[in-house]
């Protein structure tokens, strides 16, 4: 048995769905060996680590920032391997660290968000593990383009990649004041929708970009059944080389892990049956909300017919405040927040504007 199948990882569906989630740890970047090694050392000491994580080549936003040691910090890595008894993963970005990962000995290779936006980066990569059995893992793109990040885990697949996963690490918008990262969950549920074979990890340390929000971030990715999670740990990271703020030691790692929630995947029969039907009072439930949206789109159709009549502007500003300011009323007084409901309201007024033009301008 490898390295790799001792963590967790089995020929279908790389990631043990039906044990524990895989835990991914290590440093952002691989410094020094002493670095690698103790970290690695005190990681495996918890006893809450599968794979070891180590950037060795960092992609960076402008020349002169750091941007990894390179292949010199290969063999400290394979050294921290031989140590712990645990699999090593680094970040490849072209043919040249493939070559180099492969030759030592690095058991998991992922893609990164900066490799992910570019096809050409992506078809390099995978045209290097062309005939290579070893497992890969494909960040999302910096952006939040899903067709982009199924095209990235499709390249490798057609040159005959099958233990393959993907990595959320959250999208950049310039508009995000707490988050490095804006997490924008439903695209990595609508990941899983499209490709519910391939396991998902998360990766709340590039998510957060600062410590004190890993732990909510991590446990969020639990509740909403990811394979597992990737956070990065130095011994000092306050001295760290690259992203301090969002490292962690790994004690500090230890216990992020020991407090989260690990619900279940799966049921007993007596406890699928309530969940059976609690789904159904829920799809009742949606089905009405359909019949309501349909009707209420009628209405404004009908109301589209009567300004049109009277040449009267579509969008009342006056009666579209008070509207909102009535729902946000009501939400706040039956356990909705104003943020949902104000989203919710709005996507219907957005509709009803569309409704009413087809009719004015029909």
């Amino acid at each position: 048995m490898s390295a790799v199948e001792t963590a967790g990882i089995t020929k279908v569906n790389w990631l043990n769905k039906e044990g524990r989630p895989v835990m991914i740890a290590g440093p952002c970047s691989v410094e020094t060996e002493e670095q690698m090694i103790q970290t690695a050392v005190r990681l495996k000491a918890t006893g809450k680590v599968d794979i070891l994580r180590g950037g060795i080549w960092k992609p960076r936003t402008r020349p002169g920032m750091f941007e990894g040691i390179g292949a010199k910090g290969l063999p400290w890595m394979q050294k921290a391997k031989e140590l712990t008894g645990l699999p090593i993963t680094v970040e490849v970005a072209k043919a040249s660290h493939v070559e180099l990962a492969l030759e030592f000995g690095v058991d998991v290779l992922w893609v990164g968000a900066r490799t992910t936006v570019n096809p050409f980066s992506v078809q390099e990569v995978a045209d290097a593990l062309r005939g290579v059995d070893i497992p890969v893992l494909v960040k999302n793109p910096i952006n939040p383009d899903l067709a982009l990040w199924l095209g990235g885990i499709e390249r490798l697949q057609k040159v005959g990649i099958d233990k393959i996963g993907g990595i959320h690490r959250g999208f950049s918008n310039a508009s995000e004041k707490v988050f490095r990262n804006r997490p924008q969950w439903q695209l990595a549920i609508d990941f899983k929708t499209a490709m519910p074979e391939l396991p998902l990890i998360n990766d709340p340390s590039h998510i957060c970009g600062r410590r004190d929000l890993l732990s909510s971030v991590a446990q969020k990715a639990m509740d909403l059944d990811f394979d597992g999670l990737m956070i990065e740990s130095h011994i000092t990271p306050d001295e760290a080389w690259s992203d301090a703020k969002q490292q962690i030691t790994p004690e500090v790692y230890g216990e992020l892990i020991s407090r989260l929630n690990i619900r279940k995947h799966g049921l007993a029969a007596e406890e699928k049956t309530k969940l059976d039907q609690l789904r159904k009072d829920i799809d009742l439930i949606d089905e009405e909300l359909i019949h309501v949206l349909s009707s209420r789109m009628k209405v404004a159709r009908e109301i589209g017919q009567y300004k049109k009549d009277h040449n009267l502007t579509i969008l009342q500003s006056d009666r579209w405040m008070e509207v909102l300011a009535k729902f946000v009323e009501k939400a706040n007084n039956n356990h909705l927040s104003e943020e949902f409901i104000t989203k919710v309201i709005k996507a219907i007024h957005d509709e009803s504007i569309s409704q009413q033009e087809d009719i004015i301008n029909g």
